[in-house]
């Protein structure tokens, strides 16, 4: 008799094409339930999750008050097109407007954070009459037409030729630094020069504007040095610039804060959102408009729209967790799980195993980096490494998930990404596997 699982992965081999992937290696989890920072197979194994599945599910798995949100509009009202207006749509809306900086007050809905970038992008092209748009090489910003070619790293690269328009530049990553800095302040310092220079080499009145990650995602959870935010806002406003913040993985929590550039105080022009939002319960993002801009649209048409923008079950779904976010005090325990456990737990690591080169994060949002020598700083595996090159990230990860622990890797790095409700117990917990795991990465230590 064939079980269900089974019967899920031979579904699965016949009928489900998978991204990222070539189809033969794919061996999926067949995942049977989840609860909080938990998610197990249907053989009953559970897994401690410490990648919130894509970096979403900061509100953990199956959120009573989130569930029931969603069920009880799906019993009123499933869905209604675009072009009207429901108070679940106007709600969600104005509750992640009020927690924008500045004078963003307006949402234009998306179904997920690549729609978002596309559109905050299309946005910037058409109220400034320019074309050009810079982005950091580390980033990724989705793998729609448009916002893979904003992408910076090597998943662009099979989409090239992407839209024209797009530079991209360096962000400032201290530890493996691009402009030879000795510290971080320099390093900002040195990467605002770079930008600058950039800006004018490609023609100030040509670019409409620059996105960033506030704190840049999969490419590394490099947490900018004070000033350099800032430094960009004042570059993007001498040259009547727009400056886009793609929170979609940094936002709603994740970094301690509504949205990670809150913490260096600064407003951009647009907010790209998603994941966190609704912890990917029904699918939703969005961006986030400041005043100025959506002025522009009054009487002018913007160019541009999706059947399910606002869906109402997501919206539902994203009014319980800004609510539940508040009342559950979810940002300030995010907060202290990052500077009083995360942080200090990983540090000890650190000290423990000669294959970590460096940690560093905010709130619940943290990267491992391995490397073979402390010193030279070679990674543990080459950049963008694939196959046999890829094999100790592989034993490594290996390693952990057979202890209990789902991480999440890129590259080089382990990435500490728990949903922000995780306890400290369950964060412990995790620590003291990674800890067992890096013991394997220490085996392929050279210096």
């Amino acid at each position: 008799m064939m079980t269900q699982a089974s019967t899920a992965n031979t579904e699965n081999r016949r009928h489900v094409f998978y991204s990222w992937a070539a189809q033969e290696t794919m061996h999926p989890l067949v995942v049977a339930g989840a609860e909080g920072s938990w998610f197990w197979d249907e053989g009953g194994k559970r897994y401690l999750d410490f990648s919130s599945q894509l970096v979403n599910a900061n509100i953990g798995h199956q959120h009573p008050a989130v569930v029931e949100a969603v069920v009880a509009q799906a019993r009123e009202l499933t869905t209604v097109g675009p072009q009207h207006s429901h108070a679940v749509r106007s709600e969600a809306a104005r509750l992640i407007a009020e927690r924008a900086p500045g004078d963003l007050d307006q949402v234009f809905f998306t179904t997920g954070g690549a729609e978002a970038t596309e559109n905050a992008v299309r946005l910037a092209r058409l109220a400034t009459g320019r074309n050009k748009i810079l982005a950091a090489y580390r980033s990724y910003h989705g793998s729609t037409g448009g916002s893979i070619t904003l992408t910076g790293e090597p998943r662009r690269w099979a989409s090239e030729p992407g839209i024209p328009g797009v530079v991209h530049f360096f962000g400032p990553y201290p530890y493996r630094s691009s402009f030879h800095a000795a510290d971080a302040a320099q390093e900002g310092e040195r990467a605002l020069a770079h930008l600058a220079e950039v800006i004018e080499l490609e023609g100030p009145s040509s670019i409409a504007a620059v996105i960033l990650e506030p704190v840049v995602g999969t490419n590394g959870i490099l947490v900018p040095p004070d000033g350099y935010l800032a430094g960009v806002r004042e570059l993007c406003d001498a040259h009547g610039i727009l400056l886009i913040a793609d929170e979609v993985m940094s936002g709603f929590g994740r970094c301690g804060e509504w949205f990670a550039i809150d913490h260096w105080n600064v407003v951009p022009d647009l907010i790209c959102f998603a994941k966190g939002v609704n912890s990917g319960y029904v699918p939703l993002g969005g961006v986030v408009i400041s005043q100025r801009i959506a002025d522009l649209f009054a009487r002018r048409p913007y160019p541009g729209g999706l059947t399910y923008s606002g869906h109402l079950l997501a919206c539902a779904a994203a009014v319980a967790s800004v609510r539940a976010f508040e009342s559950e005090d979810i940002l300030g325990r995010a907060r202290a799980l990052g500077s009083e456990v995360i942080g200090p737990q990983l540090e000890k690591l650190a000290g423990r195993h000669p294959s970590v080169g460096e940690v560093r994060g905010l709130g619940v949002f943290w990267a491992v980096e391995l490397v073979r020598d402390r010193v030279t700083r070679e990674p543990l595996v080459p950049f963008n490494a694939a196959g046999a090159a890829a094999a100790p990230m592989a034993a490594v990860t290996a390693a952990c998930r057979e202890r209990g622990l789902w991480p999440f890797t890129h590259f080089n790095r382990v990435h500490v990404v728990p949903p922000c409700t995780t306890s400290p117990e369950d964060i412990s917990l995790g620590l003291s596997i990674l800890d067992e795991a890096l013991a394997v990465a220490d085996g392929y230590y050279t210096g």
